[in-house]
């Protein structure tokens, strides 16, 4: 099952850079038949623009998941602490075997019952 995560294009840049090796979210999918992630580049953007397998996906402290990620995230601490702020435990995606479409896609186009682009992530069977 994949599932579409909607990303800031500035951290999908660096993704598929290779500078950011995690994705980092407050809530996971309650299924656990996910293996693929399907990358939406929020606007302006607003376009399907690869995806990647799930390599990991790694559950603790945001104090604890720093440690372990920090070296990839792709992302400063200031900006990792203010997004966990307030929460006591988070979750990092570990990225493996992306692969960038050569033609970036309309939502419509990969799902059409898809008819806006997900607040944080849908699931899809495409």
């Amino acid at each position: 099952m994949k599932v579409i995560l909607s990303i800031k294009p500035e951290f999908v840049e660096k993704i598929f850079s290779g500078k950011k090796r995690f994705e980092y979210r407050k809530v996971i999918f309650k299924r656990n038949d996910i293996s693929t992630i399907i990358v939406y580049a929020t606007k302006p953007y607003g376009k399907v623009v690869g995806e990647f397998e799930i390599g990991d996906i790694i559950m603790d402290d945001p104090k604890e998941l720093w440690e372990q990620t920090k070296d990839y995230s792709g992302i400063s601490k200031t900006y990792f602490n203010e997004y966990f702020k307030g929460r006591d435990k988070g979750f990092a995606i570990k990225i493996k075997d992306l692969k960038k479409y050569e033609h970036p896609l309309d939502l419509s186009v990969l799902d059409k019952n898809i008819k806006v682009a997900p607040q944080s992530f849908c699931y899809t069977g495409v």
